[in-house]
């Protein structure tokens, strides 16, 4: 565990240094968001936080290598998350500047998606009648679709200034709380993809967080979003492909397959505030693609309340989702419950409460 603390810890460290220096590197290149009619921010921001979230993982990466227990983790799938992340990286910096149309950005996760297969990082089998193992191509097939959801739904919900950057950390602790204990628990590896990915994923987002929360200096930007539920999305499918299915009862399995399931339960709000809007804009004779400020933040802040406060609101609501069903795999239900009931109670006391000031600044 000090392992795993020392790459979260060494992570956010570089990322905090090395975002500065990508937010002006961005300016002189022009990838700077414009001020739309959806958009909450009132001056133009740099984008590209992705491109010193890549940077910060590949430093990382090499200095932690020397750690006795992560440098295990380091293997076939380590390598193609990275050149996968490495990809979707670039696609998203090229939509950050020039503004990619969607089926490009569709083709480019998709692909992406393929190079994660190259290197193992597949979905094998579903917990389906006891265990069921899947075909080759339909487990492919999953895993592209799994990839690709996840990537969305992390760039659907960067709306507000460090929204994403927090709601992605929330479920990175989620999961790596949860790969780790179901390791030692199980006696299964400690040392292994999903685990490594996460505790870099959370230094990434502790690191940008200070330069990302209102007012933000820099904007993740489509390439952080995407690079974000790509790692995101990778380690949830790498955990379940280490672990020996004819070795599961249908006691457990439910709960290994949990971590497939995080990426939903965290996203669960902003999965359903995007259908929700396809749904309204189609019943109003409009392009699903076009922007509005009907969205579950354009609401909360009509009541009153602050872009922070409207950010913590909605931290908390992810959390509510996120750690009772990391909970659930290991204490009795009815405690997750209660966990998630008041987290719950505390949302609505910052709603209400005018109490709650988060500043960096």
């Amino acid at each position: 565990m000090r392992e795993y603390l020392v790459t979260v810890l060494l992570a956010a460290i570089i990322t905090y240094l090395v975002t500065p220096l990508v937010k002006d590197l961005a300016t002189k290149a022009g990838a700077v968001s414009a001020i739309r009619s959806r958009d909450v921010h009132l001056e133009p921001t740099p984008r590209w936080g992705g491109l010193a979230m890549w940077l910060s993982m590949a430093l990382t990466l090499v200095i932690v290598n020397y750690l006795p227990l992560v440098h295990k983790s380091f293997g076939p799938e380590a390598t193609g998350i990275f050149l996968s992340g490495t990809l979707i990286l670039v696609i998203g910096m090229v939509d950050d500047r020039f503004d990619l149309d969607p089926i490009t950005k569709f083709a480019g996760q998709a692909l992406a998606a393929g190079i994660l297969l190259i290197y193992g990082v597949q979905i094998l089998w579903l917990p389906i009648n006891g265990i069921t193992t899947l075909p080759t191509n339909i487990g492919q097939l999953l895993t592209v679709l799994f990839v690709m959801v996840v990537i969305n739904a992390i760039n659907f919900v960067d709306g507000l200034d460090g929204l994403a950057t927090g709601i992605v950390m929330i479920c990175a602790a989620s999961f790596f709380a949860f790969s780790y204990l179901l390791a030692v628990i199980n006696g299964l590896n400690r040392a292994g993809a999903p685990s490594l990915i996460t505790a870099v994923v959370i230094g990434l987002c502790l690191g940008f967080l200070p330069h990302n929360f209102h007012p933000a200096q820099i904007f993740m930007g489509d390439s952080g979003a995407m690079f974000l539920g790509l790692l995101l999305s990778a380690s949830a499918i790498t955990l379940t492909g280490q672990v020996d299915a004819s070795a599961i009862t249908e006691e457990n399995g439910g709960s290994v397959l949990l971590p497939m399931l995080l990426p939903f339960t965290v996203l669960a709000i902003p999965l359903l505030d995007f259908v929700m809007a396809i749904l309204r804009r189609v019943k109003a004779g409009r392009s699903p693609f076009t922007a509005d400020r009907e969205h579950l933040h354009h609401r909360i802040m009509r009541f009153g309340l602050s872009q922070q406060r409207t950010t913590v609101v909605l931290y908390l609501w992810s959390a509510m989702f996120a750690f009772p069903t990391v909970l659930a795999a290991f204490v009795p239900f009815w405690i997750a419950i209660i966990a998630g009931v008041l987290i719950f109670i505390l949302s609505i006391w910052v709603i209400k409460g005018n109490k709650v000031k988060v500043e960096f600044k």
